[in-house]
């Protein structure tokens, strides 16, 4: 079945000044505008075109990609203000509407924000809303600790960032275990430390506990080595420069190096560490 909001595989049936038709099945005939033909066409051809309303609402088909489908999660940007909401840039002819009862804050011109992009289920619109919280944990949560997951980074707090998580669910990464600048909106890899009694997800940005000690074993013997046998670092070196130096946080540097310790593959002191 075609569904507006879609991609689709559609047979190109008729042509007239304005564009071709495609047999859009249960929708009908849909109008590809000329402006949007492929170089080379004929009747009978096989086009993949999304589905959407223009704005007077007839169906219309693109070849174009928008930077989102509907059900996903985009960071877009403020292009127009009008009577009826704020429209954003997504890729397509037809710029997106986020009408007012969808904006947490009004919306401002040139400014970006993440939104959800959605099919207005009773008119077949396309549009989005900043209303993030609406849609996500709607869904029981199935993941297992160290698991690898997807995130979008929407929001800040003072315990840290609040991310959404596999475009479903609700974490949080906890202000001392992040090291790194993050932005609204910004799509990274995290993993899962622990799922909390209320369904939400504890993330952490670096790979579980002991592939990070076994590589970051691996990574500082490296060091050690290119540097003659000593490094003039040590567990009670600040947390900013074990960042800066081996992009890990200081409590994972002190575990890795309580683990080399442990081998006595290396010996510490005040002034740093040295290979044995």
């Amino acid at each position: 079945m075609v569904k507006i909001g879609q991609r689709a595989l559609l047979v190109i049936v008729r042509e007239k000044p304005m564009g071709v038709f495609l047999d859009a099945e249960n929708l009908g005939e849909i109008l590809l505008p000329r402006r949007e033909m492929p170089k080379e066409w004929g009747i009978g051809a096989v086009v993949d075109v999304f589905i959407y309303l223009d704005s007077e609402d007839r169906l219309v088909a693109t070849m174009q990609h928008p930077r989102a489908m509907p059900g996903e999660f985009a960071k877009l940007r403020c292009v127009a203000l009008t009577e009826v909401g704020a429209f954003l840039e997504w890729g397509l002819p037809k710029d997106l509407l986020v009408p007012f009862r969808e904006q947490k804050m009004r919306m401002e011109v040139g400014k970006d924000y993440l939104v959800k992009i959605l099919v207005d289920e009773k008119s077949g619109r396309l549009m989005a809303t900043t209303r993030i919280a609406r849609h996500i944990d709607l869904e029981p949560v199935e993941y297992t600790t160290g698991q690898e997951v997807d995130l979008i980074m929407y929001g800040k707090t003072p315990m840290g960032y609040k991310a959404i998580v596999n475009g479903m669910h609700t974490g949080m990464i906890y202000e001392n275990e992040v090291f790194q600048n993050i932005s609204l909106g910004e799509k990274l890899k995290g993993y899962v430390t622990m799922i909390r009694v209320d369904g939400k997800i504890d993330i952490c940005l670096q790979a579980p506990r002991k592939e990070r000690v076994d590589d970051l074993e691996k990574q500082i013997m490296g060091e050690l080595v290119a540097r003659g046998g000593f490094w003039a670092i040590n567990d009670k070196s600040p947390a900013d420069e074990i960042y800066e130096e081996l992009g890990v946080s200081k409590r994972t540097f002190k575990q890795t190096i309580g683990a080399l310790l442990k081998k006595r593959i290396i010996t510490q002191t005040e002034a740093g560490i040295r290979l044995n």
